[in-house]
């Protein structure tokens, strides 16, 4: 009964992996690679022919051994100059090792900037106690009373409700098109079902602290499986 418990555990978090990716399922454009599961950045520059300096540089990352799975990487040179015997547009490596042209072309993100916008409404009442980074933070956390009021940030659909994820307790998460969603965490309960449509401003869970240290929610924005930071489409607060 516990190797059962303990695979369906498993079970769950691989599947809630591939839902937190599901927004970057896409194809990108020329010169862009979407990361993969058991994907590294020596990896990836490798198969586009690149260092992985240039890859860093390109895309402004931090920490080159945190990347993640759904996540777009510009693995060309910015304007299509030559760059150490890049081909023209970006190579997917295959599960066997072989590599093979990507998908459609179709007009490239921003190195930054998502190609689209999202407006956001804020998902709870509270204090702000801490803010996206993009390393250790993917989100923000705030802080209330037990029992706060949780809300949708934007209309959509929930996919994911369990506690199947370790580190993020009772989890929402909710898309709302091909490239969004928003993921809630700790919270005591929840209120809505997977599979179950929600609007802008509606209650879908109560404000807690499962598996964390103190009552707080903690929510994620992410564009096209990547983490981005939630303020920028959050209104002034």
């Amino acid at each position: 009964m516990l190797n059962r418990r303990r695979m369906m555990k498993r079970l769950a978090c691989a599947s809630l992996l591939a839902v937190l990716a599901a927004c970057g399922s896409a194809p990108v454009g020329p010169g862009f690679y979407r990361v993969e599961r058991g994907d590294t950045l020596s990896k990836i520059a490798r198969s586009n022919r690149q260092s992985v300096q240039s890859i860093v540089r390109w895309n402004s990352l931090t920490n080159p051994d945190s990347i993640e799975v759904g996540q777009v990487l510009r693995v060309a040179p910015p304007g299509g100059g030559a760059s150490g015997g890049t081909s023209a547009g970006a190579i997917r490596s295959s599960g066997a090792g072989s590599a093979s042209a990507s998908a459609a072309p179709r007009p490239a993100p921003s190195d930054n900037a998502p190609a689209s916008t999202i407006s956001l409404v804020w998902p709870a009442d509270g204090t702000v106690i801490r803010r996206f980074d993009g390393g250790n933070s993917k989100g923000i956390d705030i802080s209330a009373a037990a029992g706060t009021p949780v809300i949708a940030a934007a209309p959509g659909t929930v996919v994911y409700a369990g506690n199947g994820l370790r580190g993020y307790g009772n989890l929402l998460i909710i898309k709302h098109n091909a490239e969004y969603l928003t993921a809630y965490a700790h919270n005591r309960a929840l209120l809505v079902k997977e599979g179950q449509s929600v609007t802008r401003g509606e209650k879908i869970a109560e404000m807690g602290d499962t598996d964390t240290d103190r009552v707080m929610l903690h929510f994620e924005l992410r564009y096209q499986g990547r983490s981005i930071d939630p303020s920028r489409a959050l209104p002034p607060r």
